[in-house]
């Protein structure tokens, strides 16, 4: 029995020390892979951040490339007109879609135009024949790169797209985006997010020490090729001490920083359509003593239970020790399910938060939709300004004739004949309310919704307020109702603001023609209602029928339209749930075609 316990206690120690061995390694294994998962999460979360940033932006200049301003600049680039003219539209869209620069290149690299035209280090006059956005542009395809600006030293991302004529390439317009706003949210969190290009240069990070260091080795080809491009400008390049392995299938990366060395757990992705590989590093100093506290949690475990073993030879004891070991796992349950409900708890936080950040945004679209729609109300009136001078200046000229004569029929006595006069001056302040009632209604923010309208009654106020710009393009609107009393399901001022943007674009069609008639007709159809504006000018091409509701688009010379009309007014009479398209009118012209629900049907549905 004695040569038993001698080799027994002999062989446990060594038992005990491969168990130490085996068990430390299969813990740091497990606990590196559970790292790795969380890792992955925040890797593919930086990815769709900064993939979803620069996507807004990619589709941007081959829209701005079709303006005609741009081209017309390009086919002219000594013009000075055309150039300002460039630039202030180019500003104005810089502003508004909050980008860091746009710009535009001729054939040779040379910059003519830029939104920076009016601050120090402006663009113009620069030449960017070397980067490669342009080279890939100037032979007709849509390039992406990033750099540092040689010119402004700010880091952007640049997008790019040529803009054709008729096959021919006049130039090249780019757009630059700023990134500094992903960077800084990459910042004193517990991963460290950095982006290399395919020279392996680290030129996004949240750590700014690493920016501009290579995690390759900085060859001479390497730095000939960063060198032609012009990439960082001067900034100084180095190379970041750095060694990789692997453990078990994931990539370690050490990194010698302030005099010592970190390990790190690397997960990368290679987006690409950029051509970038986004990193995402975690420090397994966490990892590796969580390990070794639970592989000591599980040791001091372990002589517990041989205690345990030890205490349950003795038979007095069996059932106190039960009882211990009972107590201990009640415990340890319950305190994991603390945790648990906390990480519930924490996890439904942030769910809330999300939900909160969702409807904020969505709020916002929907202010900036409203503000867009006023914005074209009030360019519209603009545009009519002229016209309505006139048609006041009118009435207030006779109103100043009928007083005048008033005076005089009073002084010789002739009373009945001066109150004709007086009747007359009423009247045409009559009308001159009328008027300003009318623009005062199409100039309010409209808050307003869907309900029935009737159909005569919008009809009437859009023909007060378009009656200056009709009479000023010598045009005659000629009404048909198929029958009285059309109701329509919409709102009054967004619809009277649909029927004012049609009409006063059919005036502007029909100007200076031999044929200035336009009609306005209204019939049910299908259980809708139809509207449509007619007019004899020269009709909408069909390379532009698909295009001619979005947005900046125009057929306009330039200053006399910003091409939002008619994308405001499909966006109004979708919300309407109806639909607004263009077609050819026989014989010559266009047709533009509303189809909004009728209110009789809407009523009878509901019921």
């Amino acid at each position: 029995m004695k040569l038993r316990h001698a080799l027994a206690f002999t062989i446990l120690p060594i038992i005990v020390m491969l168990a130490i061995l085996q068990g430390g390694a299969l813990l740091t294994r497990s606990y590196m892979e559970e790292a790795s998962l969380q890792a992955s999460s925040a890797l593919r979360l930086a990815v769709a951040a900064l993939a979803g940033h620069l996507s807004r932006y990619e589709p941007l200049p081959a829209l701005i490339a079709d303006h005609e301003i741009i081209e017309e600049l390009l086919r002219t680039p000594t013009e000075p007109a055309l150039r300002q003219a460039a630039n202030e539209y180019l500003k104005g869209i810089n502003q508004l879609l909050e980008s860091s620069d746009i710009y535009v290149l001729t054939p040779d690299g040379n910059t003519i135009a830029a939104s920076n035209y009016d601050v120090p280090g402006t663009f113009i006059g620069q030449n960017f024949h070397y980067r490669p956005y342009f080279q890939s542009a100037i032979v007709g395809q849509q390039a992406r790169f990033y750099a540092l600006g040689t010119t402004s030293l700010k880091r952007g991302y640049y997008f790019s797209a040529p803009v054709e004529e008729s096959g021919k390439i006049l130039g090249v317009i780019v757009f630059k985006v700023d990134i500094d706003s992903i960077e800084n949210s990459w910042r004193g969190g517990e991963y460290k997010i950095f982006v290399a290009d395919p020279e392996g240069i680290i030129f996004m990070t949240g750590s700014p020490e690493w920016l501009y260091t290579g995690i390759l080795p900085l060859d001479a080809p390497r730095l000939a090729r960063t060198q032609a491009s012009r990439r960082y400008a001067e900034a100084e390049l180095r190379p970041l001490p750095v060694s990789e392995a692997v453990y078990h299938g994931q990539q370690l990366m050490q990194i010698a920083e302030g005099g010592t060395r970190r390990e790190y757990l690397r997960l990368s992705h290679y987006i690409p359509e950029a051509d970038w590989t986004v990193n995402v590093l975690l420090d397994t100093a966490s990892v590796r003593t969580q390990a070794r506290t639970t592989l000591v949690a599980v040791l001091l475990f372990i002589c517990l239970a041989a205690l345990a073993a030890a205490i349950l030879w003795q038979r007095r004891a069996r059932v106190v020790e039960r009882l211990r070991l009972q107590e201990e796992a009640r415990n340890t349950l319950e305190k994991r399910v603390e945790e648990r409900t906390a990480d519930l708890a924490r996890v439904n936080e942030q769910i809330e938060l999300e939900i909160a950040e969702r409807r904020l945004t969505e709020q916002e679209l929907r202010k900036t939709q409203a503000d867009l729609i006023q914005a074209g109300k009030l360019a519209g009136l603009g545009q009519m300004s002229a016209a309505l001078s006139h048609e006041f200046n009118q009435p207030l000229a006779a109103a100043k004739t009928y007083a005048d004569s008033a005076a005089l029929l009073i002084d010789r006595g002739r009373v009945p004949e001066a109150q004709d006069n007086v009747r007359r001056i009423s009247a045409l302040i009559d009308r001159m309310a009328s008027i300003s009632r009318h623009l005062r209604n199409f100039a309010r923010k409209p808050n307003e919704k869907l309900g029935p309208v009737p159909l005569p009654e919008v009809i009437a106020d859009t023909m007060e307020i378009v009656a200056p710009r009709l009479k000023a393009a010598d045009a005659r609107l000629m009404v048909d109702l198929e029958e009285e009393g059309l109701v329509v399901q919409a709102g009054p001022v967004r619809l009277q603001q649909v029927l004012v943007n049609i009409v006063s674009n059919a005036a502007d069609a029909v100007e200076g023609l031999g044929n200035r008639e336009i009609t306005l007709s209204a019939r049910r159809t299908a259980g809708r209602i139809a509207i449509e504006v007619g007019d004899r000018g020269p009709g909408v091409p069909a390379a532009i029928a698909e295009r001619i509701f979005d947005p900046f688009f125009t057929t306009k010379g330039v200053g006399r339209g910003l091409g939002l009309g008619l994308s405001i007014s499909y966006n109004i009479i979708k919300d309407f749930g109806g639909n607004l398209s263009v077609s050819d009118r026989p014989g010559g012209g266009a047709v533009f075609r509303v189809v909004l629900d009728s209110a009789a049907e809407v009523q009878e549905a509901a019921e």
